[in-house]
């Protein structure tokens, strides 16, 4: 009976082999598959997220066929439509709105910004980031005399920053900008420039801390497109990695990716040093106090000699416009009352309206950017007093009668702290 199943045996061997190979036959074909579809829908969702991201040729025809009809006018004008010798290169851009690349201007490396859509005004009262048609450059209009778009800086300014005693010197400074070709006189072209730029945050900054350690200079505009100083290390802090990786690496890595890509200490000590001093620069500075309204990594940077400095400056806003927004903002919870990641203001319940005093000031925001990045590293002696000061200031709250007094004992005693240690070495 065995002898005659065997043939049998010998004839299902094979059967079984074919059918296993089939198998795995199938299952790798399935994988191949799998992984070409998941390849291909990441690549389509990178290239569609890049065209809508990076605009940037659409911006440059739109500003360069305005130059050329002689609408407007500014010192890079030449070189981006005549000269081409101001690039667009590598596309930084996070919203289709806000354009921007780094790029070079002759010998220069530089960024270069450009707003696809214009600001009309500081409204908090409207979204964050409003869908706006493209900026017109209609204002001011043809026949203005200079005497009178000089009175249309003082005036936005004073909304801007409030009613300044050294405000004719802002406006100065804002007109000085302005005459592109240095020649005395503002043209038309000029002035619409000049009045586009002045509706946005971070052009308003540069003006107001022109010269200062920490803000990157303004090269050059042609329209409401600038170019600003290019910040050779940013973010403050970590390291830049495509989404789809995002997404994959666990928290507890991440973080120990970006201890890893940090300067050494004392390096570290010197970039929060200059961010403490450029929280005394925007509070009660010569033209007002300015909100830093979003203290994360990503808006800030810092040189070869490790001096910070500013990134991205638009959610460094006005105290006095901010201040004239919330007050007509309605609102039935606290969270109504917010703009950016850190600047928000209480509901006032009786009146259904936000109160205007911000909740935490500046220096709370920037030792809590900080906490973390001083404390990992620090040496044994000062970490303990270290780490007492930055809870000190972190708990710093925004109303209260003696907050400008505990601001500044607070912040000069950091910076004490950090240089004394760092003075002696090769980093201060």
């Amino acid at each position: 009976m065995a002898r005659s199943l065997s043939p049998w045996l010998w004839l299902r061997k094979p059967i079984y082999i074919q059918a296993r190979f089939s198998y795995l036959h199938m299952k790798y074909l399935f994988f191949s598959w799998l992984a070409v579809f998941v390849g291909s829908w990441v690549v389509y969702v990178e290239y569609s997220s890049y065209t809508e991201l990076c605009r940037g040729h659409e911006c440059k025809n739109a500003i360069c066929d305005k130059f050329r009809k002689g609408v407007i006018d500014g010192t890079a004008c030449s070189s981006l439509c005549e000269k081409d010798t101001l690039y667009l290169g590598k596309c930084l851009s996070a919203k289709p709105s806000n354009q921007v690349y780094s790029g070079s201007w002759g010998d220069m490396e530089g960024i270069i910004k450009c707003h696809m859509e214009e600001v009309h005004h500081y409204d908090l009262a409207a979204e964050l980031e409003p869908r706006r048609e493209a900026a017109s450059f209609d204002r001011p209009t043809k026949g203005t005399s200079v005497e009178k778009f000089r009175e249309m800086v003082l005036s936005h300014l004073k909304a801007k920053v409030g009613d300044q005693a050294n405000l004719q010197d802002l406006a100065a400074l804002v007109l000085g900008v302005a005459d592109a070709n240095k020649d005395g006189q503002i043209s038309l072209a000029e002035a619409r420039s000049a009045w586009a730029l002045l509706q946005l945050n971070e052009f308003l900054l540069a003006v107001v801390l022109q010269g200062r350690e920490h803000t990157p200079r303004l090269l050059g505009f042609c329209g409401d497109l600038y170019v600003m100083e290019k910040v050779p290390y940013a973010p403050l802090y970590g390291i830049s990695l495509p989404w789809a990786v995002e997404l994959w690496i666990p928290a507890g890595l991440r973080r120990s990716m970006d201890q890893w890509a940090s300067p050494s200490w004392p390096r570290k000590a010197k970039i929060a040093i200059g961010l403490l001093e450029l929280v005394e620069d925007v509070f009660h500075g010569t033209f007002g106090s300015f909100l830093m309204c979003d203290v994360s990594a990503a808006g800030f940077g810092y040189t070869e000699r490790h001096d910070l400095k500013v990134v991205d400056a638009k959610r460094i806003v006005p105290e006095a416009a901010f201040q004239e927004a919330m007050r007509e903002r309605r609102c039935e919870v606290d969270s109504d009352c917010i703009y950016g990641a850190d600047c928000y203001t209480s509901c006032d319940l009786t009146k259904h309206r936000c109160t205007t005093e911000v909740t935490r000031p500046n220096l709370a925001k920037a030792c809590g950017a900080l906490k973390d990045y001083l404390l990992r590293g620090a040496p044994s002696d000062i970490k303990e007093e270290l780490e007492k000061q930055l809870y000190a200031c972190i708990a710093l709250k925004g109303a209260t009668e003696q907050m400008e007094m505990e601001h500044s004992l607070i912040l000069n005693n950091l910076k004490t702290l950090l240089w004394k240690k760092i003075s002696h070495t090769k980093d201060s």
